[in-house]
């Protein structure tokens, strides 16, 4: 029974946790394949307050107006293109959640495997260093016999 609750309690979790949608009634094209690339193409584009979200889930005025231009750009019939680089040439290429690979854009992309790279060569060189143990020195007769004292103190 405690099984099937648990069960419940983790279904309802993850209906819970859908992404709730900012666009308002009024926005909505009355276009569902419009509306469709209106909201396709506002998931692709950050929201610049909040800049975690993208414009589709951000209920910031100016991720607003970003999603009014885009609806008015598709009913003026510019496709996905025209609009990103609307966007981009008015905002920078930071309003893309997913930026394009470009030589400026380099670091941003190869940063994460250069990170990955340095943790592995970091981890390699602590694991050779722990593997290969130091030399130990012999006692010499002055050790020894200090040693043996403090065997007999204890």
């Amino acid at each position: 029974m405690r099984r099937w609750l648990l069960l419940a309690l983790a279904a309802l979790a993850l209906l819970g946790s859908t992404p709730a949608f900012a666009v308002n009634p009024d926005e909505v094209l009355s276009d569902p394949k419009l509306e469709a690339r209106a909201r396709a193409l506002s998931s692709e584009l950050r929201c610049l307050v909040c800049q975690n979200q993208s414009i589709d889930d951000s209920d910031a005025p100016l991720a607003r107006d970003l999603r009014l231009i885009v609806r008015e750009k598709l009913k003026a019939g510019e496709n996905e293109t025209q609009i990103r680089t609307f966007l981009v040439d008015r905002y920078g290429e930071f309003v893309l959640l997913k930026p394009t690979f470009t030589p400026h854009t380099v670091l941003l992309w190869a940063g994460p495997f250069l990170v990955l790279l340095a943790g592995i060569g970091i981890v390699w060189a602590n694991a050779k260093r722990r593997t290969s143990p130091t030399p130990v020195s012999p006692l010499t007769d002055e050790e020894r016999v200090a040693l043996d004292r403090l065997d007999q103190v204890g």
